[in-house]
């Protein structure tokens, strides 16, 4: 996590390997903690990419100091003074899903900081919270997969 936001080279090259894998016909994004990061950035920077979902599982964007305020591009204040996460390019609908034991995905709630039309779902991953199989397996996760291939 620490080179991916402080090693200009390795974000560029997560981002790039990302986003050559996104085509015309790709519809969803899953995304896994730092994966999570990786997508959000890639579908900023590539508004032209555009899918129906966006499914981010235990992810850390909501961590203010070592993640949210380092993303790019960077957060902007709104009209109360608030810092608000860009919504990313393309994407029509974003569920994130995160588990309340999970420590990496230590803010559940991304709507304060990246609006309203963000879905957040919490899981109950039981001892692997941070775990991606359950994050795959979960009931929350095949209905915003299921409404993104509608």
């Amino acid at each position: 996590m620490r080179l991916y936001v402080t090693d200009p080279q390795i974000r560029e090259t997560a981002i790039s390997r990302l986003i050559d894998l996104v085509g015309p016909e790709t519809r969803i994004v899953v995304a896994h903690s730092l994966g999570t990061v990786v997508a959000y950035e890639a579908l900023c920077a590539n508004p032209d990419r555009r899918v129906q979902s966006l499914v981010t599982l235990g992810s850390p964007l909501g961590i203010r100091g070592l993640i949210f305020d380092r993303l790019m591009p960077p957060p902007k204040s709104d009209e109360s003074g608030a810092l608000r996460g860009h919504w990313p390019g393309g994407v029509e609908e974003w569920t994130n899903v995160a588990d309340t034991g999970d420590i990496v995905a230590l803010v559940e709630d991304l709507r304060p900081l990246f609006g309203v039309k963000v879905i957040c779902a919490t899981v109950h991953n039981d001892a692997k919270a941070h775990d991606v199989r359950p994050y795959l397996t979960a009931a929350e996760t095949g209905h915003a997969i299921g409404n993104g291939l509608r």
